[in-house]
């Protein structure tokens, strides 16, 4: 039983030795590559062009070598030999280093790996972590909130909540009676930033393992997409759709995608910032070295840069499933995977019986098509049949005078009428007492706007009384109207003459 956990053990010690981070920690140039990274790569500089990069690392590499740390004790080189433009590539392929395009620039960016690795070695370098009363609140405080969280009875979380409330009416009680606030001393108080210090330096190897699973996630839907002979369509179903929700696709991505609801809500991110200020006004903070003052105050920072960093993973992630399915065709590019084989087995044809700087005749047009006869003519563009006769319409004239009747004002048979009344009548005459007498094809409702049109054009008198006429339509129906009482006289003709039509 024994040898069989030390033999599980061993395969999960080499297991653990293969991975990247404990590779750069035990590699022999480990102390210059986490100097450098970690001088190079900050909170505030997460990614740095690559020009930029190889011209810092290698004067970074000149002053130590000019200040004599090309050496150890025992003669042994501790500094590598190249260029910092080729350690930088040996660190990509080590997965230390990742090289990406942002924009129009090309950068490096720590992997997860190198972030772990350097946390490593800033705790190791720095003050150890101690068992203290903040170290053990928070571990109880964790446990307690997890048993509460697995536990569904109610009155056991009734029973907590009626506790909780106690402690803080006894509390308040308390600072009503005394009106003092229980302080705590230095000590305390820098050892409990010591621990929040102590946890926020895991959060960028959090962060970073979020990005890479989501892109190696990428990845690996995008082989697979290339790879696939299905059809399109049943291809863009289901690599949309985890495309659409890659969050949810890693175990990384599930995990932040719960710590998000809490450090996504900006109310919560306030208050963070105005803890942290209040925290660096107080007198303790003195205590600190400058560099662990500056890392507190740049929590908040730090958590706004991994959220961004891993939605910004997120959206490119989606952004290239989604482009990669819709411009992706199986059948073409079955197409040109057989048309580059049959050219290599022409080579592997051409090449044993080709002689030494022998010429080649380039393919200069392509082949014809052999398209076989062609049809010579074309299908009768006359009809078989001559089109439907047009439809009767019967008596024109009949239409013409329907059209007539349901017209505008008939203006010269209604002037023709006005004058007649007005030289026949002996004083001034009533336009409601001319409609009235006027024949029924001029005695439709628009012909009353026609006789009152021409009424203003000649001059006419308002009598200040409503006057009211009855009139017919041109199916017979009839209509009464009303309006103000108008008269004119046989010598109020000013716009006689005037041809209306």
């Amino acid at each position: 039983m024994s040898d069989t956990r030390v033999e599980a053990a061993y395969a999960g010690a080499l297991a653990a030795f293969k991975n990247p981070m404990l590779d750069l920690l035990h590699g022999r140039f480990a102390p210059f590559v986490v100097a450098v990274l970690s001088v190079t790569f900050t909170s505030e500089r997460s990614s740095v062009p690559v020009t930029d990069a190889h011209a810092e690392i290698g004067d970074m590499l000149d002053r130590l070598r000019a200040t004599g740390h090309a050496e150890g004790e025992g003669g042994e080189a501790m500094l590598p030999v190249g260029t910092a433009r080729e350690l930088c590539r040996q660190w990509v392929r080590a997965g230390w280093l990742l090289r990406q395009i942002e924009g129009e620039d090309e950068v490096y960016r720590l992997s997860a790996h190198a972030v772990g690795a350097l946390e490593i070695a800033g705790r190791a370098s720095g003050s150890r972590a101690r068992v203290s009363e903040s170290r053990v609140r928070t571990l109880l405080e964790a446990v307690e909130r997890l048993a509460l969280d697995a536990d569904p009875d109610v009155l056991t979380r009734v029973a907590r909540l009626t506790e909780e409330i106690a402690e803080r009416r006894a509390e308040i009680a308390r600072l009503d009676r005394t009106g003092v606030v229980d302080t705590v001393d230095d000590d305390t108080l820098l050892e409990q930033a010591e621990n929040i210090l102590h946890l926020t330096r895991e959060l960028p190897a959090d962060f970073a393992r979020v990005v890479e699973s989501i892109r190696a996630m990428q990845r690996d839907v995008v082989t697979d997409l290339r790879q696939d002979v299905r059809p399109a369509g049943e291809v863009l179903r289901e690599y949309l759709q985890r495309g659409k929700d890659v969050m949810a696709s890693t175990p990384e991505g599930k995990a932040f995608a719960g710590a998000l609801r809490m450090i996504g809500d900006p109310r919560r991110l306030d208050d963070l910032a105005t803890h942290l200020r209040t925290v660096l006004r107080h007198r303790f903070t003195k205590a600190m070295v400058p560099a662990e003052r500056a890392e507190l105050a740049a929590v908040g920072r730090r958590i706004e840069t991994g959220v961004a960093e891993v939605l910004a993973a997120q959206q490119t992630a989606s952004h290239v499933i989604t482009t990669q399915v819709r411009t992706h065709d199986p059948a073409r590019d079955r197409q040109v995977d057989d048309l580059l084989r049959d050219v290599m087995v022409g080579f592997q044809a051409w090449m044993p019986s080709s002689r030494p700087a022998e010429s080649v005749e380039p393919l200069r047009r392509l082949p014809v098509a052999d398209l076989g006869h062609l049809r010579q003519s074309v299908s009768e563009l006359r009809p078989p049949e001559p089109p439907a006769p047009l439809a009767d319409w019967g008596d024109v004239e009949s239409a013409v005078e329907d059209t007539k009747a349901w017209g505008g004002p008939g203006y010269r048979a209604i002037e023709a009428h006005l004058d007649a009344y007005v030289a026949a009548a002996e004083g001034p005459v009533d336009l409601a007492e001319v409609f009235a007498a006027a024949p029924a094809e001029i005695r439709r409702p628009v012909d009353l706007l026609g006789l009152l049109e021409i009424a203003h054009r000649r001059g006419m008198t308002e009598t200040g009384e409503i006057a009211t006429i009855e009139a017919v339509r041109a199916d017979g129906v009839r209509r009464r109207f009303a309006f103000g009482g108008v008269r004119m006289t046989d010598g109020d003709r000013a716009g006689e003459g005037a041809d209306v039509e």
